[in-house]
């Protein structure tokens, strides 16, 4: 097996996701193996920031999900009504800055109100209540990321 032989069995590894090749002609054996590139594992948060690419390949961080303590004011939610994401992304009150909030505390709505938006990949989408009564609480912050099915408000069907 002559170098240009080798060499093309190289470009032809480096382009294929074959691991190992290995090849005995002539009493003469030629393993080539493909390149592992370091795998670096990145755990995202809020407050984390990404490594920079030259960076050594270091253990995940492990992630930590807080949650806010309940106010003890909070209002029994026997008899109310959650309206939840339907998917995950951005929560928004208003439709801009500047703009009026969709839905706030003391605030009646009707089915088919929009009482929010989330954005999802850069696509902004109303979200419409369900339910006809008053808004008791408002459970997210806005701006903040939500995720499917997550509570966003509570209505007093009453």
């Amino acid at each position: 097996m002559d170098i240009k032989q080798i060499q093309e069995l190289v470009k032809l590894i480096n382009k294929t996701s074959i691991g190992e090749i290995t090849i005995e002609e002539d009493g003469r054996k030629i393993t080539i193996k493909q390149k592992k590139d370091p795998v670096q594992n990145i755990v995202a948060t809020t407050t984390q920031t990404f490594p920079q690419a030259s960076a050594p390949a270091a253990a995940p961080a492990p992630t930590v999900t807080t949650v806010p303590p309940a106010s003890k004011a909070e209002p029994k939610a026997d008899n109310y009504v959650t309206i939840k994401s339907p998917m995950i992304g951005t929560f928004y009150r208003q439709a801009g800055p500047g703009k009026p909030l969709f839905a706030s505390v003391g605030d009646d709505v009707t089915p088919g109100k929009i009482v929010c938006i989330i954005e999802a990949m850069k696509l902004f989408n109303e979200i419409e209540s369900d339910v006809k009564g008053r808004i008791v609480k408002v459970l997210v912050d806005d701006a903040s990321p939500v995720e499917y099915d997550q509570p966003l408000f509570l209505v007093d069907p009453s």
